[in-house]
C-alpha cells in the first residue's frame, strides 16, 4: 500500500522547520548511502550534532507519530529518526531500494516503511519528483508542503533531478507490528470502514463488532 496523507505538519510548524533548516549545515548525502547507492545519490542531508538540530529531528518526529492516519497505515514498533535531504540545482537520486535493515543495538530495526513528508511548495521548485516503480507502472509523487507519502521499503524508487530552486525532505524508515503489506492494508481498510462508522452513527453494535475484529486481526497478525 502506497498512501499520501496530507497536513501532518501545520503552517507554523513548516516555518519553523524551514528557518531551521536555513541555518543548519548539510553534508554530502552520499556518506549515508550503501556501496551500490552512492553511485546515484547525489543530494545533501543536514548534520544532525547541534540542540536545534534535534530538537527539529524531534517535532517532526512527533507529528507524524500522533497523527491518526499515519498510525494506522504504518502502525509502528519502531522507527529511525527523521534525516532531512536537501537536493538543489541538477541534484538526483536514481533508482534504489532501501536497506532492508539499519542502525545498531538496541535501535536496529528491519525497515517495512518507507516516508518522504514534503518541506517545500511543490510550485517552488522544478522537478524533484519521488517516482516509485510498482506493478501497475511508475507513480509520482510531489506533494504539498507538510504532505507525506509512505510506501513499503520493498519498493524500487528514485527522485527525479531537480532543475531549479530546492527540494527538503524529511525521510525515515518504520519497522511495523504487521511486517506483511497486505495484512496492513487490510487493518488500514477495516480501521477506516469503522472509523467513518462512529462518525456518522456513533458508538453502535456494529461499531463494536467492527473494533473485536479489527483487534483480533492484529493479536494474529502482530509481531512484538
Amino acid at each position: 500500500m502506497i498512501l499520501c496523507i496530507g497536513q501532518i505538519l501545520s503552517d507554523e510548524q513548516l516555518k519553523r522547520v524551514r528557518a531551521a533548516l536555513d541555518n543548519g549545515s548539510f553534508d554530502d548525502g552520499r556518506k549515508t548511502a550503501g556501496w551500490h547507492a552512492r553511485l546515484v545519490k547525489n543530494n545533501e542531508q543536514m548534520q544532525m550534532a547541534d540542540d536545534a538540530a534535534r530538537a527539529l529531528r524531534a517535532e517532526v518526529e512527533k507529528a507524524l507519530t500522533e497523527h491518526p492516519v499515519f498510525q494506522m497505515a504504518v502502525r509502528p514498533a519502531k522507527m529511525t529518526p527523521p534525516m532531512f535531504s536537501r537536493y538543489r540545482d541538477g541534484m538526483t537520486y536514481g533508482n534504489h531500494v532501501d536497506d532492508p535493515v539499519m542502525g545498531r543495538g538496541p535501535g536496529r530495526l528491519r525497515t517495512d516503511i518507507s516516508f518522504t513528508l514534503f518541506l517545500d511548495d511543490p510550485d517552488s521548485y522544478e522537478g524533484g519528483e519521488l517516482v516509485t516503480e510498482t506493478t501497475a507502472g511508475e507513480q509520482r509523487y510531489k506533494l504539498p508542503a507538510g504532505s507525506a507519502v509512505v510506501y513499503p521499503s520493498s519498493t524500487l524508487h528514485r527522485v527525479e533531478p531537480v532543475s531549479q530552486g530546492q527540494r527538503r525532505v524529511a525521510i525515515g524508515w518504520i519497522q511495523s507490528t504487521i511486517r506483511d503489506p497486505a495484512q496492513r492494508e487490510v487493518l488500514f481498510d477495516l480501521d477506516t470502514a469503522r472509523r467513518q462508522l462512529f462518525e456518522r452513527e456513533g458508538k453502535t453494535a456494529e461499531f463494536d463488532l467492527l473494533t473485536k475484529s479489527l483487534a483480533n486481526l492484529q493479536r494474529f497478525w502482530a509481531e512484538i
